[in-house]
């Protein structure tokens, strides 16, 4: 590894300044762009407008973040022996050409892949090293160099192990080549990550949005993209990665966020959470929706002028009964239909000697008499209410749960005091799923290019449905820890999952290799999994941390607070972020305990600044987060918390993993035996 007076490192400096330099203007000539006689009138110069503001956005130059990381020297025989420098965005000279490559481009590729195996055409590898936004160290790797053995980077160890405080980072200088893979996969397929805590998936999904908004960027400004996470607190806290690499565009929501046609007020029994989960319940609601659709019985007759047009009952049948057997959508069956009976009418105008064009069909659709028939056929079917429904009138969904349910499933979702209306009613997060899977009876729902689905092992049936539906023409990518499931209805296995999503012929890649938990860590935290997840692969942590972790056993439960307390302010004397975890009852007595002591701290979603750096997490919203250094409270109380032991210990290995230096874990109550 050179230092400060190495002559290389002056040149490599002066090659920043210059690559600064370069966006500056880059920034500056959009910023001079006169669009005044070049748009036609306020809609196209609002247009244009705004897709300036969002390129100066884009060409910001982030003081604190590397212009670029690496540099790669070809040999002579490809890219004529070229040097490139690989960063987070493409920077030009005021001649155009390149002074900094986007690590998405081709040419960046092997400084992912490349290796003494299989240099692929390339000479030398230099990673740099940066403090602040100061360039201070670079280390080269000669990979064609057979006198040279091959040694870890201490460069990227020291990035992974950078302390963090603030919103998740990218980590577009440390991809490994397993992940680099998974991150260049193209547009068309669905690809399902499950890997361990710390093996980087969350950061590998959010890459692969990068990525493919590079590789497909007009097709996917026309279809959008959509990353989808837990809960808001992990939504904040990965929501810078995207804009540090130059992508603002990408929409993030919860599940919740999509699916919410209600308000959600209230929470389900773990039974009837299940239940309703159920992808079951979509043919429920299939057979409720159509159950509105009645045969006619009676004729149409349409008058037009001095004529009546007769449609018999048994051609109205037909004309249903063929929009029932197409499957197409309620809503779209239901605009057909007057159409269709037009149709008729017109055909028997023609036989009669007339000579109807398109108009006069469109007159005969609107004419009150095949309105009012339509209405009496197939009337309009609201999906709130239709769910309102179901739950409220036993033997509505009786009729149309029979055989799907079993009668003791039916009482379990039934509501005990029915709502007078959807707006009175008091809805759960699994009935606004419903009302969605309803909707989408009615009317199709609206399919986006590519979905981001993070923490996808704790989603129900009918969850994926609702995402599959946000996906159904595009692809997607499946981000999740089956160990991890912390719901009573969390994922069994990631083909039942993907199909429930629609996506059944997705490849599934598992990533292994830990790279933030030490070792001492996860294999602790590892200690669970035959309890909870047999079978599942524990996480080999590449990172060797002696002294990582401490069980601190509390002889007094009275003094355990204290105690807390008193490892927290140890904690703090480390660089970098806190994070206190606690069963979620335990967090009231613990947020006074930290008060009472002098300790400010924040809450999962409030961002850590040098000044704040101690988050207190209920163990419910700890999944995803990560920090520095963790302590954990009383991990018997992390499980007897949840409703059923599998899922306890889950959360309990979910708080375990959360730490990238060090863990405390302090307990007053015996560990639980799992943990033995």
């Amino acid at each position: 590894m050179a230092t400060d007076g190495d002559d290389p490192l002056s040149r490599e400096r002066a090659h920043l300044a210059a690559s600064r330099s370069a966006l500056r203007a880059m920034r500056e000539d959009v910023q001079s762009l006169d669009i005044k006689d070049v748009t036609a009138n306020w809609v196209n110069a609002a247009v244009l407008q705004s897709q300036i503001e969002d390129r100066i956005k884009a060409l910001a130059d982030l003081s604190h973040t590397p212009l670029f990381f690496g540099r790669l020297d070809y040999l002579p025989t490809t890219q004529e022996g070229r040097r490139f420098y690989i960063g987070r965005r493409h920077v030009h000279d005021a001649e155009g050409d390149p002074m900094v490559i986007d690590w998405r481009a081709p040419v960046s590729q092997p400084f992912y892949r490349a290796s003494r195996k299989d240099p692929q055409d390339v000479g030398l590898r230099r990673r740099f090293g940066y403090t602040g936004g100061d360039l201070t160290a670079y280390e080269d790797e000669h990979l064609t160099d057979p006198s040279e053995t091959e040694q870890t980077s201490r460069l990227l160890q020291a990035e992974i192990e950078r302390p963090r405080v603030g919103p998740m980072r990218d980590i577009v200088a440390t991809i490994q080549p397993e992940q680099d893979e998974i991150v260049r996969s193209g547009l068309s397929g669905t690809v399902c990550v499950q890997g361990g805590p710390g093996t980087g998936k969350t950061a590998v999904g959010l890459h692969r949005v990068a990525y493919l908004l590079y590789a497909h960027r007009e097709r996917l400004a026309r279809t959008g993209t959509l990353v989808i996470g837990p809960n808001r607190s992990f939504l904040h806290y990965i929501e810078q990665v995207l804009p540090a690499l130059g992508e603002l565009e990408v929409k993030q929501a919860t599940v919740d966020d999509l699916v919410g046609h209600v308000e959600v007020s209230v929470r389900d029994t773990a039974a009837a959470a299940v239940v309703k989960g159920d992808a079951r319940m979509a043919k429920v609601l299939r057979r409720a929706v159509r159950s509105h659709v009645t045969m006619p019985t009676e004729p149409v007759v349409v008058v037009r002028g001095s004529r009546r047009w007769r449609i018999p009952a048994y051609e109205l049948e037909e004309i249903v009964r063929e929009l029932l057997d197409r499957d197409i959508r309620y809503g779209a069956a239901r605009d057909a239909l007057p159409q269709r009976i037009a149709h008729t009418v017109l055909v028997a105008m023609e036989e009669a000697g007339e000579a109807p064009d398109d108009r006069v069909q469109d007159a005969v659709a609107r004419n009150p008499a095949v309105k009012a028939a339509v209405k009496a056929i197939w009337p309009p079917v609201d999906p709130a209410k239709l769910v309102l429904r179901l739950l409220s009138d036993a033997e509505f969904l009786a009729a149309h749960a029979d055989g799907v349910l079993t009668a003791e499933e039916q009482a379990t979702i039934l509501l005990p005091k029915p709502a007078r209306s959807v707006r009175s009613a008091k809805w759960s997060a699994a009935d606004a799923v419903l009302i969605d899977e309803a909707t989408d009876l009615v009317q199709r729902t609206q399919s986006l290019g590519h979905v981001v689905l993070d923490e996808a092992q704790d989603l129900s049936p009918m969850q994926y449905r609702a995402v599959g539906r946000r996906c159904s023409t595009g692809s997607a990518t499946v981000l999740g820890d089956l160990a991890q499931g912390t719901t009573p209805w969390a994922t069994a296995s990631w083909a039942e999952a993907l199909s429930h999503l629609g996506k059944p012929e997705a490849v599934v890649e598992e990533l292994t290799a830990g790279f933030r938990v030490p070792r001492e860590v996860i294999a602790y935290a590892s200690r669970l999994l035959p309890h909870m997840s047999p079978g599942l692969a524990p996480v080999s942590s590449v990172r060797e941390s002696p002294g990582s972790l401490e069980v601190r056993a509390v002889a007094d439960a009275a003094d355990l607070d204290a105690a807390v307390v008193a490892a927290c302010g140890e904690s703090l004397r480390n660089e970098g972020s806190i994070g206190l975890i606690a069963a979620d009852s335990r967090v009231p007595a613990l947020s006074a305990a930290l008060a009472a002591a002098g300790l400010p701290h924040l809450s999962p979603g409030e961002e850590t600044t040098a000044q704040a750096r101690l988050t207190l997490v209920p163990a419910s919203l700890a999944k995803g987060l990560e920090y520095d250094y963790v302590v954990l409270d009383e991990p018997a109380s992390v499980i007897s918390d949840e409703p059923d032991l599998r899922t306890g210990l889950r959360r309990l290995y979910v708080s375990l993993t959360r730490a990238v230096s060090g863990l405390t874990v302090l307990h007053a109550a015996p560990l639980p035996p799992q943990l033995a």
